[in-house]
């Protein structure tokens, strides 16, 4: 008998523990929505400088870390709106709804990228493609957080993130093959966002799998309209904006000002970063007598693994030792990693386990808390917005530092020195994340 009452208790233990397909469903229409985002975001990393040799004008070209940061910059303001704009939306119309729209939006503009032909043309389709892709994430990122249950749910929201790197593996993968088959010759780099539209077919299964979120769907029923839990009830009458209310609260203020520190500091270190990291294992692999071509594909997924593999552990990680010792954690091991990887001219057959690493803090964990840790802070009324505003406000001023990047390189000697000058963004997340509070074990606030 006593045998049997701990296994029991074992099984109540178990962090799965009563989730059910609709549960699954749930994370895997977020999953696919997120998965096919990072295949369009890392796409356009991968294939920059051959978009570059095809559309820029050879007096153009002699700038051309320049507009390949200008590329990647535009890209990050238009996720920064559009993720803005979108969040808010989920917030008025639904979770549901917004995720069917966006996905539907930002596959038909990667469509549309493939048949660039100048350079403007380029930059506007990827606004308008960051803009799409901006409003998916905080939409799945809520839907999750308010089906999943509390033990379960940091799980699913690393296991969600993870669809981000997953689609960056994706993009590396296909980008691979294409460059050893080379279909269309200096022009193949277009094939990779044919591929990004394939996901306009995946908004039938949105339509048929997913359920609008209850808690939502609750909040409104109820005109429960504060930000934050604990401070005075704002219910009844018309709805304030949901913004409003997030920054008419003074915590609910404080809360989104110093995360949104936390994710400028994450989305500066990893868009300069990561545009760089391919063109040094270039480097480094020229150095040393490889031929060129070779290295920048094998890193780029390398990289990768080492982000979706943070991804799949986060949740894990953040329970095991809290909100806030989890984020020093992120960002110390960024701050660190970033050095070594830039500082030290490693052979480059080791340089695949620096960059391993790297991948792990820079992409996985770094991007991780944000879909963990804000969700958290914030009542159902307003989370999409406040997540939104946490995770793509930070876009409206990084935008600027993928071309500060490549003007760097200009400047300062080479990609190395522009890293590690970059790379400095990191000390914020060593100090910001003490004056956050910790919500480790505490229910989602309603």
């Amino acid at each position: 008998m006593a045998a049997k009452d701990s296994a029991i208790l074992l099984k109540q233990e178990r962090w799965n523990a009563g989730l059910t397909s609709k549960h699954w469903r749930v994370l895997a229409g977020s999953y696919l929505g997120w998965l096919f985002d990072g295949y369009e975001t890392f796409a356009l990393i991968i294939v920059l400088p051959f978009v570059m040799a095809s559309l820029l004008t050879p007096e153009q070209s002699q700038s051309g870390a320049i507009y390949g940061g200008l590329a990647i910059g535009v890209t990050l303001l238009g996720w920064g709106l559009g993720g803005l704009a979108g969040g808010v939306l989920a917030d008025y119309f639904g979770r549901k709804r917004m995720m069917m729209i966006a996905v539907l939006l930002y596959a038909l503009l990667s469509g549309l990228t493939a048949f660039s032909s100048s350079f403007i043309m380029l930059v506007a389709l990827r606004f308008l493609t960051g803009a799409a892709l901006g409003s998916e994430w905080s939409t799945g990122i809520a839907l999750v957080a308010e089906s999943w249950p509390g033990r379960a749910r940091p799980k699913g929201l690393g296991f969600l993130q993870s669809a981000f790197g997953m689609g960056a593996f994706i993009a590396a993968g296909v980008w691979f093959v294409l460059g050893h088959f080379n279909p269309l010759g200096d022009e193949s780099w277009r094939i990779m966002f044919v591929v990004g539209a394939l996901p306009a077919l995946f908004v039938l299964y949105l339509r048929r799998a997913l359920e609008e979120s209850e808690r939502w769907l609750r909040a409104l029923r109820e005109k429960r309209w504060s930000a934050v839990e604990g401070e005075d009830a704002v219910s009844g009458g018309k709805r304030p904006f949901t913004l409003t209310s997030v920054f008419s609260s003074k915590e609910g203020r404080r809360r989104v000002l110093l995360a949104l520190i936390l994710s400028f500091a994450t989305t500066t270190g990893w868009w300069a970063g990561s545009t760089l990291i391919l063109g040094y294992s270039e480097q480094l692999a020229s150095a040393q007598g490889d031929p060129a071509g070779i290295w920048a594909p094998r890193i780029a997924l390398i990289y990768t693994a080492g982000g979706v593999l943070a991804y799949i552990i986060s949740g894990f990680v953040a329970d095991a030792i809290g909100r806030r010792n989890f984020l020093f954690l992120t960002f110390a091991g960024s701050l660190v990693s970033a050095l070594l990887t830039f500082f030290i001219a490693w052979p480059i057959t080791f340089f695949i386990v620096v960059a391993f690493v790297n991948g792990m803090f820079t992409l996985g964990f770094a991007y991780s808390w944000m879909a963990i840790y804000p969700v958290e802070l914030f009542t159902a009324a307003v989370r999409s917005s406040a997540a939104s505003v946490i995770f793509n406000g930070a876009r409206l001023v990084a935008w600027v530092f993928p071309i500060i990047a490549g003007t760097l390189v200009s400047n300062f000697g080479g990609v190395a020195n522009a890293a590690l000058v970059i790379s400095a963004v990191y000390l914020l997340g060593l100090v910001v994340p003490w004056f956050l509070p910790e919500t480790n074990g505490k229910p989602l606030p309603q």
